[in-house]
């Protein structure tokens, strides 16, 4: 007998503290000032032909009262690498983030890159690249644009 009623409590404790659990929602407070403000979200490459620089830059600039680290840059698929930078970007200070898209496949570009740092702000941010990759044409030989020629 008991038996039953400690198992009755014990059971009966655990409902009460389940119930109490899902009410209550506490924040997280986040332990960084840091704060990462970014120049642009979408660099347009516009229209480039292929195999041409696909190099772009994004400034990254720490307007909190803390150093700034970027612990992981990623880009979305294996044509789009991102170079972060190393060293903590001090409270004030700017750095650059580099990516470089391979323009070798013509078609569209439409990618991300995701940066992962202690900021308060914005602990997982998300930047895009986007434009089109033009086909060069086949054989590389001048194109005849219909003026005069030498002869």
């Amino acid at each position: 007998m008991k038996k039953a009623i400690l198992s009755i409590a014990v059971a009966f404790i655990a409902l009460a503290g389940a119930a109490q659990t899902g009410s209550t929602t506490i924040a997280p407070q986040p332990t960084s000032k840091a704060v990462l403000v970014i120049d642009k979200e979408v660099h347009d490459y516009g229209t480039i032909e292929q195999g041409a620089n696909g190099e772009c830059t994004f400034t990254v600039t720490n307007t909190g009262t803390e150093p700034l680290i970027i612990s992981l840059c990623k880009g979305s698929c294996g044509c789009t690498v991102p170079v972060c930078p190393q060293e903590p970007i001090a409270p004030g200070a700017s750095a650059s983030i580099t990516v470089k898209y391979n323009t070798n496949n013509p078609g569209p570009i439409n990618k991300s890159v995701t940066i992962t740092s202690n900021a308060s702000n914005e602990p997982s941010k998300t930047v895009r690249i986007s434009g089109n990759v033009t086909a060069k044409p086949v054989g590389g030989a001048p194109v005849n644009t219909g003026g005069p020629t030498n002869q």
